[in-house]
């Protein structure tokens, strides 16, 4: 389990995540997402979004 790096605090399996392509890989982190909307989110700035997860 981890947190989605948009909707902080949200639970987030990194499989299920995975398995549904919920994820992007930044700066050789991946980072996990709850929901297909907060991956366009973290694209569009994903620095901000990474220190989410610092």
């Amino acid at each position: 389990m981890t947190t989605c790096p948009v909707m902080v605090g949200t639970p987030v399996s990194k499989k299920t995540a995975e398995a549904a392509g919920l994820y992007r890989d930044f700066k050789g982190e991946r980072y996990y997402f709850c929901c297909a909307g907060c991956g366009p989110a973290f694209d569009s700035d994903p620095a901000k979004y990474a220190a989410n997860m610092a």
